[in-house]
């Protein structure tokens, strides 16, 4: 036998096949998806605002989200408000037609500290959709990360 492989033996093959796992454990993670405020909905329609398809097929995964802090309702919140621009004053919104298309509800998997709204956040949590109304605090939301944190970026 001829070719590179004419001289391998039971032993070499053993050596390979051990190290196969750490090949593996090699491998870089799948990456987090990510979304931008522009691909949060799809259109403005008559029922109002329609998610995209991305936040639909995103739906109960993890994603991160770049944007700012708007300032919290109370220091020590165990969410926040995340904008797509800098924001001096918290958009708490009172219904769910009133909801900006350019906000997300952070909720907290731990308590972080706070950072100054023109600071700009990467936000990493699992993305929920639908009207939902925190029961603790009455806040109305159309998009949530949970379990979520933050960095600066």
């Amino acid at each position: 036998m001829t070719g590179p492989f004419a001289r391998t033996t039971r032993r070499d093959a053993l050596r390979l096949l051990a190290g196969l796992p750490l090949l593996a454990a090699a491998r870089p993670a799948a990456a987090i998806p990510s979304l931008s405020f522009d691909e949060l909905y799809s259109k403005f329609g008559v029922l109002g605002l329609e998610f995209s398809e991305k936040v639909k097929s995103l739906a109960g995964q993890e994603i991160t989200i770049n944007g700012f802090m708007a300032p919290p309702l109370k220091a020590e919140a165990a969410f926040f408000v995340l904008t797509e621009i800098p924001m001096s004053i918290c958009p708490f919104c009172s219904t769910d037609s009133d909801w900006p298309d350019n906000i997300v509800v952070v909720y907290l998997g731990e308590k972080q500290t706070f950072v100054q709204p023109s600071q700009t956040i990467a936000a990493r949590g699992v993305l929920e959709f639908g009207s939902w109304t925190d029961p603790e605090t009455g806040f109305v939301s159309l998009l949530r990360l949970r379990n979520a944190e933050y960095a600066s970026v």
